[in-house]
């Protein structure tokens, strides 16, 4: 029970969401074009589909504050099912962005949100369609997200998600301005399971070595497919997500390579401690 009270994200509440016939408009998300904005955060399949923004234009999904109406994008349109989840049971005051966030044999690495900005907001994600193999991760702490909860995630400590499933987990992400105000929740139901956190057994000397070693030949070339055997330990392992980068960092060394290093550490620092508003981070 230790580790439930370590973790800062919540579950905030659980939605009636097999009342909603959603099969035919996750297909069309299914099917939906991401234009890769956040790849140097991601391995595998990951992708980013907006519903709701300031703008409404489909290719506007880079997160930033607004002041603007909230407007449907064309995909928001063609999704009139999942948007009334969001008008059914969620205030729509300070709400700025509805996207969905699909993962599928792949994964985050390790970060921190809202580094750019001066203020954090409220990000609450709900899972649509969801797996067993598909997880969240804050800090040292591994959870699982059931379909219909609506949990409040903890953005400025590093955190993760991370998927082995060969079906798409699809989540709801509202992002609110203003970290501090709560969001009114309507029509919920009462949770019947507790929290869901994942055990996992401590790295041995021996996978540590191996995965340190793995980088002893590492390149440009092959440094970003690399980082991503050291993000998935963080979720087979009980492994902090720092620790990740300082795995890797420490790898980077043995290849001999200070251009290497340079490059481990200065996404160590893009992910989790540092950066500028619009900066990019070119692998």
């Amino acid at each position: 029970m230790g580790r439930i009270s370590l973790l800062k994200s919540q579950r905030l509440a659980v939605l009636p969401i097999t009342s909603y016939d959603l099969e035919s408009e996750l297909a069309v998300v299914d099917g939906h074009e991401y234009p890769g904005e956040y790849d140097a955060l991601t391995f595998g399949s990951w992708s980013c589909h907006v519903l709701a923004n300031g703008s409404g234009t489909d290719s506007d999904i880079a997160f930033r504050p607004h002041g603007d109406e909230l407007a449907l994008t064309e995909l928001g349109k063609r999704l009139p099912t999942i948007m009334s989840i969001v008008t059914n049971h969620f205030s729509l005051d300070r709400l700025q962005w509805v996207r969905i966030f699909a993962l599928r044999d792949g994964g985050m690495a390790p970060h921190v949100d809202f580094l750019e900005f001066e203020e954090p907001g409220t990000r609450l994600q709900v899972p649509l369609r969801t797996s067993e193999e598909s997880l969240h991760s804050e800090n040292n702490i591994v959870y699982h997200l059931r379909r219909g909860e609506v949990w409040k995630i903890h953005t400025t400590d590093p955190h993760s998600a991370g998927s082995t499933s060969t079906i798409a987990r699809l989540n709801l992400c509202l992002d609110y301005a203003d970290s501090e105000k709560p969001v009114e929740i309507r029509g919920d139901i009462p949770a019947t399971e507790p929290v869901r956190i994942m055990e996992r057994p401590e790295p041995t000397e021996e996978e540590r070595e191996e995965l340190l070693d793995s980088c002893r030949r590492l390149t440009a070339a092959t440094m970003r497919p690399a980082f991503r055997r050291f993000a998935e330990t963080h979720f087979s392992r009980h492994v902090h997500a720092r620790e990740v980068f300082d795995w890797y960092v420490e790898a980077a060394r043995r290849s001999g390579d200070e251009d290497m290093v340079a490059k481990a550490r200065a996404f160590r620092t893009y992910c989790i401690e540092k950066r500028s508003l619009g900066e990019t981070f070119e692998w």
